[in-house]
């Protein structure tokens, strides 16, 4: 065994848990080191806190001279929790989170030092925007963006700086993070669902899109996963045998937390407590090594900056307890990737879940109205979801037997199914008294009854509903959730535009009773979008031509998805719903292509450094041993050597062979990639795709027979069996 691989499992088998003393119960830890309300209540003033409460509310502007008292505010509580430093905390379009701190001390006349912080500092800084990706919204030379404070995702601290969540925008106004879209998509729902809502329920002033993801992970320790360069490199193992024993016996999932774990996820909830990230759930995952942790539901801009903090802790936590966490969304071949379901939902500021039937067939009627619209935006726009939820990680995880395939489908259940079936078939224009009762009491007001017993779930669709919320299951574990909840908000806000207009025009024009308008309209989207549901088998080959007839699309790798990004369509939804505009969308493509592209640039770069500098040298040195065997043996045995070497012998033109192929797929490969370096935005990445990425399988199955060949004691890499079953 080679002395770092060695020396890696010496080093995790001596490992020790550091253990972690919870101090307190979870609901007083809970929100401690957040400016939330009850921080402001006691740190503001009553007009600062209510001007804040204003801009959450109904999204007012804060006065300057508020600002200058908010600021104070939060200043003094920061200092008084240790803080010396703050930052604007942003989401650039890296899919990471970005930050850069100032402190909090400057000096004054006389010599003296104070702690200052200002409304000008709290509301905008002017970050360097030359180094964000941009997709050609700046150029190099023009440097100027602005992060901008979103008062609706409340400040924290995080060890001894105060970070303040903000929009990050170039000088000319186009957004340069993810968070801007999200909050203009946002509003977009707001506006729309509320609209809608006063069909049901004249009270409701504010309609909030909700979000509650899971987030699955791996953790290997830190030495077994240093011994792998591809795997620091890319966040992936690209090579590497399947051991005998992987997660075929099931006796992982839901199984026994190890020691080890259990500690690094106490303390990771601890973190998460003191931040106001509402975790809750945690259990074993599918595969070795893999596991889950979920939160309670929150609004959906709040989620989506918990999850993207949340990250950022797991790498820092891990780090104390010699981890390695990998949110890659296929990090080891042959056992089941990483996800990260995004469970979405509206909820009224009466406190009604829209998707969660009631007691009374009106209530039952809303529900159907938004679950309907939500179906048809979905049928609408399926290609435009897919690519939300596009990359080169998550690509190794669609549709192999273990997540959502690439096609977009809803599942609903039989039950709710056969509901959609008989309102289909509701007579057109006014409703006799009969249908109306038939309606009221046989269709909709069975909804609670149905749902109660409805227990179906269907882990094969990529939106499923389940219960009182729809299940986007495609998103990858390494994803910023904000991408699909922009596109999922924008496109539920565009329907219920639509619905409230075409219900109006026959209330006016055919004098129908709202109920009856509500009623027709739905009948109409039920029957244009009744191809997008899917009860069956996801996985199977059926559905792959099932949706070919269907007119679904199937676009099953990143550079084919992101196409329908920049679509006429697309374009014009977004412009219309006023979440992005042209250059907008057109930079984010730019910059997706241009990612997916660099990506397989590098793990073709790691994978041919690795199989030349690793594993070649390493059978080479095994297939010298070999051959002064079989010199030994002929020494002793004279011709008769080879009755007693053809073992060897066999072995050692296999090994050769074996060389040989990974050179020539390296060499191979290589030039692919030189071509493709020529090449630019779409061309650029079809040539990855197509051209380079299918060496990568051939190389990998040369390398992972000569693992099963090599001499165990050689081999420099550590193995699947080590990096997954060794805690």
């Amino acid at each position: 065994m080679s002395t770092l691989r060695f020396n890696a499992l010496q080093e995790t088998l001596h490992r020790k848990p550091v253990f972690i003393e919870e101090k307190g119960r979870r609901s007083e830890l809970f929100g401690k080191n957040v400016f939330n309300e009850p921080a402001m209540r006691q740190y503001m003033t009553k007009e600062a806190y209510q001007s804040v409460m204003d801009a959450v509310e109904f999204g007012t502007k804060i006065d300057r001279k508020i600002a200058d008292q908010i600021a104070v505010s939060m200043k003094d509580w920061a200092l008084s929790k240790g803080a010396t430093h703050y930052t604007h905390w942003f989401q650039p379009l890296t899919g990471a989170t970005a930050e850069k701190h100032d402190a909090f001390f400057e000096t004054i006349e006389g010599g003296g030092a104070m702690e200052r912080f200002d409304g000008g500092q709290l509301v905008q800084q002017e970050p360097d925007a030359s180094s964000f990706p941009n997709g050609g919204i700046r150029n190099t030379f023009e440097a100027r963006g602005y992060t901008a404070w979103d008062p609706t995702s409340p400040a924290f601290i995080y060890g001894t700086t105060l970070c303040i969540p903000t929009v990050f925008v170039a000088y000319t106004g186009e957004a340069l993070d993810n968070k801007a879209p999200l909050l203009r998509a946002l509003q977009a729902v707001d506006t729309a669902a509320t609209a809608v809502c006063k069909y049901f329920d004249k009270n409701v002033s504010k309609v909030n899109a909700t979000l509650g993801w899971e987030q699955e992970y791996f953790l290997i320790d830190t030495a077994l996963a240093s011994a792998r360069p591809d795997l620091m490199m890319t966040g992936r193992t690209l090579l590497g045998h399947s051991p005998a024993k992987g997660q075929q016996l099931d006796d992982h999932y839901f199984g026994s937390i190890p020691t080890r774990v259990m500690s690094f996820m106490r303390d990771l909830e601890q973190e998460c407590m003191l931040l106001g990230i509402p975790v809750k759930t945690r259990h074993n995952e599918v595969a070795p090594n893999q596991f889950e942790l979920a939160p309670i539901f929150e609004e959906a801009n709040l989620a989506v900056d918990h999850n993207s903090l949340l990250m950022d802790v797991m790498e820092k936590v891990s780090q104390r307890h010699q981890f390695k966490v990998l949110f890659h969304e296929k990090p080891f071949a042959g056992i089941n990737g990483s996800g990260k379901h995004n469970n979405w939902s509206l909820a009224t500021n009466t406190g009604v879940n829209l998707l969660s039937p009631g007691k009374t067939p009106m209530k039952n009627l809303q529900f159907l109205t938004f679950f309907v619209n939500t179906i048809k935006a979905v049928y609408d726009y399926e290609e435009l979801i897919r690519a939300s939820i596009a990359s080169a990680s998550n690509d190794h995880r669609l549709g192999a037997n273990e997540a959502p395939p690439a096609i977009i489908s809803v599942f609903i259940g039989s039950q709710l199914s056969s509901v959609l079936d008989e309102l289909e078939n509701v007579t057109k224009g006014k409703l006799s008294p009969q249908e109306k009762t038939d309606l009221k009491l046989n269709i909709v007001g069975k909804i609670p009854e149905i749902l109660l017993d409805n227990t179906d779930r269907n882990r094969t669709s990529p939106f499923a509903f389940t219960g009182n919320k729809f299940e986007l299951r495609a998103v990858g574990s390494w994803s910023n959730c904000a991408g699909p909840m922009t596109v999922l908000n924008t496109i539920i806000a565009k329907q219920l535009k639509e619905f409230k207009i075409e219900v109006d025009k026959l209330v006016e024009t055919k004098s129908l009773k709202k109920d009856e308008a509500v009623f027709n309209v739905l009948r109409e989207y039920i029957k244009a979008s009744k191809k997008v549901r899917f009860e069956g088998d996801g996985y199977g080959e059926a559905w792959e031509k099932e949706a070919k007839k269907r007119g679904l699309s199937n676009n099953n790798t990143t550079p084919n998805a992101l196409k329908a990004k920049v679509s006429d369509k697309a374009i014009k939804l977004y412009e219309e719903m006023k979440v992005m505009n042209k250059v907008e969308v057109e930079a984010r493509h730019e910059i997706e292509l241009e990612e997916y592209s660099k990506r397989i640039q590098i793990e073709s770069r790691v994978l041919a450094d690795v199989a030349r500098n690793h594993v070649i040298p390493t059978a080479i040195q095994y297939q010298n041993t070999l051959i002064e065997n079989v010199k030994g043996l002929k020494e002793i045995f004279g011709e008769e050597f080879k009755k007693f070497s053809k073992e060897q012998i066999d072995l050692i033109q296999k090994i050769s062979n074996h060389i040989a192929e990974i050179n020539s797929k390296i060499e191979q490969m290589t030039d692919e990639r030189k071509k493709a370096n020529k090449l630019v935005g779409q061309k650029n990445a079809d040539a990855y795709c197509d051209k380079v990425t299918p060496y990568f399988e051939e190389i990998r199955y040369h390398c992972d027979k000569l693992e099963l060949m090599v001499d165990d004691n050689l081999w420099p890499l550590t193995k699947y069996r080590e990096l997954l079953f060794t805690r």
